[in-house]
């Protein structure tokens, strides 16, 4: 593959940056902490803000940039919106997939977006919202030779500098540099190498690992997509036109998205343009991608453990532990993960860290929710958790912030009793609406209407006790709901 032609010595930039965030990932690698529910991206796994709220961060800082474009799940859409809020980054366009169809039509579709709403020549910067950046100062300076590069009509990919013999990564080999701003022209993309290959890669040093960020005008990449994947290039464009807006969202059109190609940016379009560059970028980036990323930490003793929490060890050598809460010990362990939640615990070789995404599969084909679920379940009213469930009950433990309120619905198999414990309670229950406060109870008998709300200034915290013959999270009818949810999500509390 070559770039076609070299790069001028002068650049100027163009108008407008849009920095998008690609959100939807679910990262099983990090299971039992990321789950589909609640992935990784928006966990604080290294800094006090969350992955997703670092790449928001760092977006902000491109010179010329618009307001992020966020392109995430359904399922994540009030998770992405408070996160962005808590980082200060109000008025970003939040793009919703009806389902996961992979990279190429995420970016067909954001690019459609954004050739409509700012013009066919702006630039979009493609970043995972679950990737990690140390120098931010080295991240500017790639992104400005990008930048550079991208206003010559050229897409541009981001190259990792390798600092071992990776084999769970693709590499990119490059040739001759295009011009003076430090832009290389690109050979070829090399699937995951063997150990012998990725060492001899990084010995020939014309091998970058593959970063998955990319930068290009819309319109170049428009054309290159309308080319080589003209089936998802128009069907992405439906979903942009036949989405459903509103102040906060954009639905794109679910029957158009879904029947797009399930493939990725590299594999349809990538691979294959005659219109690539590479940007060299050693900015201590990494992709989160197992649990070997805490090796990037320091060791916390002279025996090379790393560790996160309440973790002790005794005569143990190169683990790497993560707590949640509860003391993890490691006696006579040598080259181990271990990562413990309140729900499940994690036990690994270092050497086999890639697989745990094995066990999620299993655990989804058992029909075991500890496979994409969290014991707290975070909703745009707050959160719910489970606590305990046993046959014909089920108690939680559920916080609405301030001002806020669950759907007005109804169940048909269950009853539930509300104990206050903090704050105050506004209830509806049929046809009566009344206060409850700390200490108070009431019950909510089985099919009649009923709606939660917290009037006051802090938050409302009350236990849950369901009971009845049946208790599935489906079993939910919503009359009303400020959020605009009308489907029962699978695991919605009782009075979500």
């Amino acid at each position: 593959m070559d770039a076609g032609h070299s790069l001028p010595t002068t650049m100027t930039h163009p108008q407008l940056i849009v920095p998008v965030l690609l959100a939807g990932g679910s990262g099983t690698r990090l299971w039992p902490l990321s789950r589909e529910q609640y992935p990784k991206q928006f966990l604080s796994l290294l800094h006090q803000g969350s992955l997703f709220q670092d790449t928001a961060q760092r977006s902000a800082q491109i010179d010329e940039a618009a307001t992020p474009i966020v392109v995430g799940s359904q399922m994540h859409r009030f998770v992405i919106a408070e996160q962005l809020e808590q980082a200060g980054l109000r008025g970003a366009t939040v793009l919703l997939e009806p389902e996961a169809r992979n990279t190429a039509p995420a970016a067909a579709a954001v690019a459609h977006h954004v050739a409509e709403e700012y013009g066919p020549e702006a630039i979009l910067f493609l970043m995972p919202a679950d990737h990690a950046i140390e120098d931010h100062a080295a991240f500017m300076r790639a992104v400005n030779s990008a930048i550079a590069a991208a206003a010559q009509g050229f897409i541009v990919t981001f190259g990792v500098r390798p600092t071992r013999p990776e084999t769970g990564y693709g590499y990119i080999k490059v040739g001759s540099r295009l011009g003076t701003i430090g832009a290389y022209a690109v050979e070829s993309f090399v699937e995951k190498p063997s150990a012998e290959r990725a060492q001899a890669y990084l010995d020939a040093g014309d091998h970058f690992w593959n970063g998955g960020m990319f930068l290009f005008r819309a319109s170049r990449f428009l054309a290159e997509l309308r080319r080589l994947e003209p089936e998802t290039y128009s069907r992405a464009q439906d979903a942009v036109q036949k989405a459903r807006r509103d102040s906060r969202f954009i639905e794109l059109d679910a029957k158009s998205f879904r029947s797009c190609r399930n493939v990725s940016i590299d594999y349809a379009v990538m691979e294959k343009t005659d219109h690539m560059a590479l940007v060299p970028l050693d900015a201590g980036w990494d992709d989160v991608g197992s649990w070997t990323f805490l090796e990037r930490l320091p060791a916390d003793d002279d025996r090379g453990n790393r560790f996160e929490g309440d973790v002790v060890f005794d005569d143990a050598d190169g683990n790497l532990a993560y707590s949640s809460g509860r003391l993890i010990a490691m006696v006579g362990v040598t080259d181990h993960v271990v990562v413990e939640t309140a729900d499940a615990v994690l036990v690994a070789p270092k050497s086999r860290a890639q697989d745990v995404k094995g066990i999620v599969q299993k655990l989804r084909r058992a029909r075991r929710s500890e496979a994409d679920a969290h014991r707290r379940v975070y909703r745009p009213w707050g959160f719910y958790e489970s606590i305990a469930a046993g046959e014909r009950f089920q108690v939680k433990r559920i916080l609405v912030k301030p001002g806020h309120k669950l759907s007005l619905q109804m169940h048909y198999h269950r009853a539930e009793h509300w104990v206050v414990v903090k704050g105050t309670a506004r209830v509806t229950c049929d046809e009566k609406t009344f206060l409850i406060t700390e200490d108070q109870s009431t019950y909510i008998p089985l099919s009649k209407l009923h709606r939660l709300e917290n009037p006051g200034r802090v938050p409302l915290e009350l236990i849950e006790v369901q009971s009845g013959a049946y208790l599935g999270e489906d079993d939910i009818v919503r009359m009303s709901d400020v959020y605009g949810r009308t489907e029962p999500a699978k695991t919605d509390a009782g009075g979500a």
